[in-house]
């Protein structure tokens, strides 16, 4: 059989090809070389970033965004939610795979702060999650209806994507989420010179859960519900938005405590179970966006092992 000419091929293509074109993948908003992602929700960056655009401090003092950094980012919060807007570190640590691993990353640990519910850690490079700051006298995230699991929307630029609070990081530093949360978000999500330098920010929502914590897709139903309620907020009737189905009311197990009890995720709010001692590992924290900070510990924030190095 003949091999019709390459002008001919060109043309019975075009005539096969289809009138209306599939819908488009909005490109992404982050650094050249971050892989393109999709718009989760229908609920707009711009809405979301409205509704945080006045801040009412809910923490004691303000964060740095690097070891060294001045201290300039509060934690405001609203009847329905906490957020803070800061830069994105990576963090790569949890459940070892192809791309989070101690070869790809020089501070690799392989331990999170909460675990999945079959008790193994979570896994940064499949799951987006959020780091908040290990409870202190400057704020502690407990007080306001945050824990292992609690859902967040994060916005970067026009782009939001939905992802759980899934590890804690040190005292005095916020701005941290996962691979996969960097990934989502358009973001180069290199745990050795990735990271985004300013300009997100984590909206995490009170007393919400996402069941189990590694389920994204139980994260994106909830978040997308009660970001709805978030930016219209008339619609969450008195009191803002009640709690999701989702929270039962019942035992927190995922909530695993860092060695040192700073973090015990006890019911300091009355909302959750009892303390729960999970492994006497206390999980390093790195900084993936900009200078980088030293690795410090979650029960005491101190200098821990060596400095990454510029990006």
């Amino acid at each position: 059989m003949r091999v019709p000419s390459l002008t001919l091929a060109v043309a019975g293509l075009a005539l096969l090809a289809p009138t209306t074109p599939p819908a488009a993948v909005r490109p992404s908003a982050g650094a050249p070389g971050a892989p393109a992602s999709r718009q989760e929700g229908s609920v707009r960056a711009a809405d979301l970033l409205s509704r945080v655009r006045d801040c009412a401090p809910v923490s004691r003092g303000r964060y740095r965004t690097d070891d060294g950094a001045p201290a300039t980012i509060p934690v405001c919060g609203t009847d329905e939610a906490v957020f803070w807007t800061a830069d994105m570190d990576i963090d790569c640590d949890g459940r070892p795979g192809p791309r989070c691993n101690s070869g790809t990353d020089p501070l690799f640990t392989g331990a999170t702060a909460f675990q999945q519910s079959d008790g193994r850690y979570l896994s940064a490079e499949s799951l987006p999650y959020i780091v908040v700051p290990s409870a202190s006298d400057v704020w502690d995230h407990r007080d306001h209806g945050v824990r292992g699991g609690s859902v967040a929307a994060v916005v970067y630029r026009d782009r939001v994507a939905y992802a759980v609070v899934g590890d804690t990081g040190p005292r005095e530093i916020i701005g941290e989420a996962s691979y996969a949360a960097a990934e989502a978000l358009g973001i180069r999500p290199d745990p050795r010179g990735g990271g985004a330098p300013s300009g997100v920010t984590y909206i995490v929502f009170k007393n919400s859960r996402a069941t189990p914590i590694e389920s994204h897709a139980s994260a994106v139903a909830v978040g997308e519900r009660l970001a709805r309620q978030f930016v219209q907020p008339a619609d969450a009737g008195p009191g803002g938005s009640p709690l999701p189905p989702e929270w039962d009311g019942a035992d927190d197990t995922t909530a695993v405590r860092p060695s040192g009890g700073e973090d015990d995720w006890g019911p300091s709010d009355g909302v959750g179970g009892p303390d729960v001692t999970g492994d006497s590992r206390t999980p390093p924290e790195r900084n993936a966006s900009g200078p980088r900070r030293g690795r410090e510990a979650a029960t005491g924030g101190t200098r821990k092992g060596e400095e990454k190095g510029e990006k």
